[in-house]
């Protein structure tokens, strides 16, 4: 039995993210667990700072970025890898 460390994942998570539609209230990137989104540097439309997807390696899917965000503006999801 593999341990969870050399356990090959079959899919990958994936983070979308809507700039437009941010204000910039950072609840996504608090509550991701793996730490795969940060505040981006550029403006949206609005003026406020959004997140970006600045770590795919660590993003397991778990869509708790989409669960918190009040605006809709970021979403999670799982993506099988094709062996």
């Amino acid at each position: 039995m593999a341990d969870a460390t050399t356990k090959k994942r079959k899919f990958r998570g994936v983070v979308v993210v809507k700039p437009e539609r941010c204000k910039g209230c950072e609840i996504c990137v608090s509550f991701c667990p793996t730490g795969a989104i940060k505040m981006s540097s550029k403006f949206n439309a609005k003026g406020y700072h959004y997140p970006e997807f600045a770590y795919p390696d660590k993003c397991t899917g778990c869509g708790l970025c989409g669960m918190y965000c009040p605006d809709f503006a970021i979403y999670g999801y799982r993506e099988k890898i094709e062996e």
